[in-house]
């Protein structure tokens, strides 16, 4: 913030996003598929 003073303008409440959520559909594929593909998000490349 310090350093970018024109965007401290634009931030909401200190943050450059509010706290929110993802709802989404997996269109009925098997949860272990589900499962792995979670999985794999969470390493980073």
């Amino acid at each position: 913030k310090k350093s970018y003073p024109s965007i401290r303008k634009k931030l909401w409440g200190g943050a450059l996003w509010s706290p929110s959520y993802f709802a989404g559909s997996c269109g009925g594929a098997p949860i272990e598929i589900i499962r792995q593909y979670i999985e794999q998000q969470q390493t980073p490349h």
